[in-house]
């Protein structure tokens, strides 16, 4: 076998990895803990399914594989759970240093692709990043609504907290904010969010 293919079979294997990287989102149905593949994957078929609603015109095969690496980082890096401050202070931190061991697995041409998109993602620098990143608040929402607001329960978390985070969501798909800002609305009249 070659360099080259041995690498990136390495790598691939590698990624198997993010399958044990458990979230603290739960599954619709009040399911067990959803793990980070799950995630990306969702989002990736999310994101093909909902491009029209993206603000700007996306190469949907770019936005899908930015979704499917957003959090690769994670094998080594952990999730940090969104509403998590202590855990945002060193997450850029944990993250870089995930990135370069983990894409570094990869031929040279390869890992600066992957690493490129992943710093993509990070800044919202690209009408792809952007659409990626409302999916990547998106899909959370919708499984904690499927869930009726279980998790945020559990941890009271507070209505401005999620709308902070979901402002995000506007720069990628004003639509999807719009629609967002509704299951919002619903869950704080139902008292599962302060």
């Amino acid at each position: 076998m070659d360099e080259r293919i041995k690498k990136q079979l390495d790598f691939c294997l590698e990624i198997d990895k993010e399958k044990n990287v458990f979230r603290q989102t739960h599954l619709s149905g009040h399911g067990r803990a959803e793990n980070d593949a799950e995630h990306a994957w969702h989002m990736a078929v999310m994101a093909y399914l909902l491009k029209e609603y993206s603000n700007e015109q996306i190469d949907i095969g770019k936005t899908m594989l930015i979704c499917l690496i957003h959090d690769i980082v994670e094998i080594d890096a952990g999730d940090t759970y969104a509403y998590d401050e202590e855990g945002k202070k060193t997450q850029k931190e944990r993250e870089e240093k995930a990135k370069e061991r983990i894409f570094s697995l990869l031929p040279e041409d390869q890992a600066d692709e992957l690493k490129s998109y992943f710093e993509e993602f990070e800044a919202q620098s690209s009408p792809e990043a952007r659409f990626a990143r409302a999916m990547d608040n998106l899909q959370p929402l919708m499984l904690n609504t499927s869930n009726d607001g279980g998790d945020w329960k559990a941890r009271g978390v507070t209505a401005e907290q999620v709308y902070k985070r979901q402002s995000k969501t506007l720069p990628g798909s004003k639509r999807l904010y719009e629609v967002t800002d509704e299951i919002l609305k619903g869950h704080i009249e139902r008292g599962n969010l302060k």
